[in-house]
């Protein structure tokens, strides 16, 4: 696996962690009294609430370190911005000739189906074709 797919899924799994860790201390904690107008509250927290939080909490840490880990095994871009940025324009220019290329397929592909099959005038419209 890659290492953008694995920081993807370190941040996936940090996600979760969160998600958890933030419900089962919505679900768990002792309510507390807002106000001396309401009645004390009555607390029946899990038995191992006390550990919850610490062990939610290290295993977050544990997945943020990971993460830390596998930015710091990217590779460093050469060149700096500059090169970055012409490289990046090198990329569009070939996806604008590589996208015209496979549109005139396209067209040549609907034209080849009008001509076979004339009595699919939606095909037309759906591939939207000139002509």
């Amino acid at each position: 696996m890659d290492i953008i797919s694995q920081l993807q899924e370190q941040v996936d799994t940090i996600a979760s962690l969160t998600f958890n860790t933030i419900g089962s201390l919505q679900r768990d904690a002792p309510p507390v009294r807002l106000s001396p107008n309401y009645p004390e509250p009555t607390a029946n927290p899990p038995e191992d609430f006390p550990e919850q939080p610490k062990s939610m909490s290290a295993a977050l840490v544990k997945a943020a370190k990971q993460f830390d880990a596998l930015v710091a095994a990217l590779p460093l871009a050469e060149g700096g911005e500059e090169a970055q940025l012409k490289r990046i324009q090198e990329l569009q220019a070939e996806n604008d000739v590589v996208g015209q290329e496979l549109q005139r397929q396209l067209e040549a592909a609907g034209k080849f189906l009008m001509s076979s099959h004339p009595y699919c005038a939606n095909w037309k419209m759906l591939l939207q074709i000139d002509g």
